[in-house]
């Protein structure tokens, strides 16, 4: 497959939020799709705020169980900028990183759950613990 013809294959033919705002929809030219909770996008955020600018620097963020997307919004040709209701919007996340976040949903999501576990720290927000 040419670079060309993999670009088009990883490119969203969908992006479309669920009407209770807490999954949002990807599916792609190559026939892959997810749908990526909301809490997972949170704590997956590309932003330096959530990443950090190192690995030893990334943030575990608890209580995010019900968090909402309130918008979508095209970035170019190439991303999407998400707005959560905790107000959190700096993450421009690219359809390539929206991709790889489907296809490693289950390692990724396992290893915030440990992480959350190993700090004392919950999924669930302040007021239902």
């Amino acid at each position: 497959m040419t670079e060309q013809a993999a670009d088009q294959a990883d490119w969203p033919t969908e992006i479309r939020l669920a009407r209770d705002k807490r999954t949002l929809h990807v599916a792609f030219a190559s026939g892959a799709a997810y749908a990526l909770p909301a809490e997972y996008l949170r704590v997956e955020s590309p932003s330096a705020e959530v990443q950090g600018h190192a690995p030893s620097e990334r943030k575990w963020l608890p209580g995010k169980r019900e968090v909402e997307i309130l918008a979508v919004a095209p970035v170019g040709n190439y991303a999407v900028k998400l707005t959560f209701d905790d107000m959190h919007d700096t993450g421009i996340y690219a359809f390539d990183f929206l991709r790889r976040l489907g296809e490693e949903q289950a390692t990724r999501f396992s290893r915030y759950e440990e992480e959350l576990a190993a700090r004392g720290l919950s999924r669930e927000p302040a007021r239902r613990r």
